[in-house]
C-alpha cells in the first residue's frame, strides 16, 4: 500500500488526508503546532493517524509522497532531509486534481485574488452552476473533490501552493498583477517568485483560458519570453490593441468567441481602478464559461465584498474608519490610498516581509495626517517615514492603535489600517487583526 504523509494539519492538510484514505493510501499526518479541534475530529472520524507539536522521522521519512501545507517553507528542516532523499513533494490542490475532471478556474496575483475569486464564484453561483470555492479561501478542494465534487472550482492559488503543483491544469487561469512580496520566502531573488506565479499557465493548451492585466510590465515580459499556449485574454482600463476587456465611453466591453458583453460601468458594485480590473477578470472568466450576460450583469452589480478588504466599519463623530487587513504588503496598502479621497489617518505594521515603502511614498506624503505603527518592531518605518509626515505614533496594541486614531483623526478624515505587513507579531492572523480593529473602533 501507498504511503501518504500529509505535513501540517490546518485546512488543506486535513482535506488531503481525508482523499488520501478514500483513495486507499496509507496516511499519517505530522503538524509542527497543534491542530484545530475541528481537524482533529475530521481526522479521527476517517480513520487518519496524526500527530501534532513535532516531526516523528521514524513515521514521515518512509513516505512514498508528501502533501505538503502551503506555509511551510522549503527551508525547513524537515523539507530539506525529503528532498535531500529524493521525496516527491506536492500541494493539495496538485493532489486533489488526480482525481476530478471537472472545470477549474484558478486565480492568482500580489493583490487582488480573493475579491476576484469571490466575484466570480459569486456569478457562476448566481447563475445556478454547481460550483465549489477552494484554494485560499472556501474549503479544501480535495476535502470537497472526496466527499461534496462539485462540476467547476474557483480556486484561489497562492505562490506557494503554485510552488509544489506540477502536472494539474488550469482550464481558466488568471493573474492579476505581479509585486514584490513574500521574498524573504524566494530568497530575496523576485524571479522565483514571478516563476512561482507563472505555474498557473503550465500545462495549458490552445483549449483553455490565460487572463492577465495587460499593462503589468513583469506580465508583459513574461509572455514574451514563454509564449503561453493557451487563449489569451488579456484586460486594460482603456482599449488596446488585442485587448479582450476594457472600458470604452463608460462602458465595460468584454469580447471572447462566446459573443461580446456590455454594461455600464457606473452599475459596478466594487469600486476604484484595482476593482474594475477585478471585475474584468471575473467577467472574462464567466462569459468565457458561457454565463448568460443578465447574470453577469446581475452578479457584478450586487456583489457586497470581502471582508478585511477596504470594508467600511462605522463612521464616529464624522470620521469613517475603514478595515483593510488583508493588505499584507506595500502594494496592497497603494491600492486602498489610491482610492481614498479625504485626508487620512493611516494604521501601518507588522511582519515586514522585506518590504519597499518607496511605491507608497508620494501618497502618503499627499494624503496622511498622521500615520500610527503598530507592531512589535518599528525601526525600519521610522527610518523611512519620520520626517515625511508631521505626526507619527507608536502602538502596541490595536487598542492603542485606534484610540490615538481617534484623537489624531478630524472631522471628515478617514482612519485606515492598511498594514502592509503580515499580522504575526501581534496577531494571530490578518483576520484577526482585522476583527480587533472593529471592536475597538465600536467601542469608541
Amino acid at each position: 500500500m501507498k504511503r501518504i504523509v500529509v505535513l501540517g494539519g490546518g485546512e488543506s492538510g486535513a482535506g488531503a488526508a481525508v482523499l488520501a484514505k478514500a483513495k486507499g493510501f496509507d496516511v499519517f499526518v505530522s503538524d509542527f503546532s497543534s491542530i484545530k479541534p475541528k481537524y482533529k475530529d475530521m481526522l479521527d472520524a476517517h480513520g487518519i493517524r496524526w500527530e501534532e507539536g513535532q516531526h516523528t522521522e521514524a513515521d514521515i521519512l518512509n513516505a512514498d509522497e508528501i502533501i505538503k501545507s502551503p506555509g511551510i517553507p522549503d527551508k525547513a528542516p524537515m523539507i530539506q532531509k525529503l528532498k535531500a532523499q529524493g521525496t516527491h513533494i506536492i500541494s493539495e490542490i496538485e493532489f486533489a486534481g488526480r482525481y476530478t475532471d471537472s472545470k477549474m478556474i484558478c486565480i492568482t496575483g500580489s493583490n487582488g485574488k480573493t475579491t476576484t475569486t469571490m466575484l466570480t464564484y459569486h456569478v457562476l453561483k448566481e447563475a445556478g452552476v454547481d460550483v465549489g470555492l477552494a484554494g485560499n479561501v472556501g474549503n479544501s478542494l480535495a476535502l470537497q473533490v472526496a466527499e461534496d465534487p462539485h462540476a467547476v472550482y474557483v480556486i484561489e492559488l497562492s505562490s506557494f501552493q503554485l510552488d509544489n503543483m506540477y502536472d494539474f491544469k488550469a482550464d481558466i487561469a488568471i493573474l492579476l498583477n505581479i509585486t514584490p512580496d513574500h521574498l524573504d520566502r524566494y530568497n530575496y531573488e523576485m524571479q522565483n517568485y514571478v516563476n512561482a506565479k507563472f505555474r498557473i499557465i503550465q500545462n495549458q493548451t490552445s483549449e483553455d483560458a490565460f487572463i492577465f492585466w495587460n499593462d503589468d510590465p513583469i506580465i508583459a515580459r513574461e509572455i514574451a519570453k514563454r509564449h503561453p499556449a493557451a487563449t489569451l485574454y488579456p484586460f486594460a482600463e482603456t482599449h488596446e490593441d488585442g485587448v479582450k476587456g476594457y472600458t470604452d465611453n463608460k462602458q465595460i466591453v468584454i469580447e471572447t468567441s462566446n459573443g461580446t458583453f456590455t454594461m455600464d460601468q457606473d452599475l459596478l458594485a466594487l469600486t476604484g481602478t484595482h476593482n474594475l480590473y477585478n471585475s474584468l477578470a471575473s467577467g472574462i472568466a464567466s462569459k468565457v464559461v458561457d454565463i448568460h450576460d443578465e447574470n453577469i450583469r446581475a452578479s457584478l452589480s450586487d456583489f457586497t465584498g470581502v471582508e478585511h478588504r477596504l470594508e467600511k466599519v462605522a463612521r464616529v463623530r464624522g470620521v469613517d474608519y475603514i478595515n483593510d487587513s488583508k493588505a499584507t504588503n506595500v502594494n496592497s496598502c497603494w491600492y486602498a490610498l489610491q482610492s481614498m479621497t479625504t485626508k487620512l489617518v493611516l494604521i501601518l505594521g507588522g511582519t515586514d516581509k522585506g518590504n519597499d515603502y518607496s511605491e507608497i511614498e508620494e501618497l502618503v506624503k499627499q494624503k496622511v495626517r498622521a500615520l500610527i505603527f503598530l507592531g512589535v518592531d518599528n525601526n525600519k518605518l521610522h527610518t523611512f517615514f519620520d520626517g515625511k509626515v508631521a505626526q507619527i505614533e507608536d502602538a502596541r496594541s490595536m487598542e492603542e492603535a485606534v484610540n490615538k486614531a481617534y484623537k489624531l483623526a478630524e472631522k471628515g478624515d478617514t482612519v485606515l489600517l492598511s498594514p502592509c505587513c503580515a499580522s504575526f507579531d501581534l496577531f494571530k492572523s490578518y483576520e484577526d487583526r482585522g476583527d480587533q480593529f472593529k471592536a475597538c473602533v465600536r467601542n469608541l
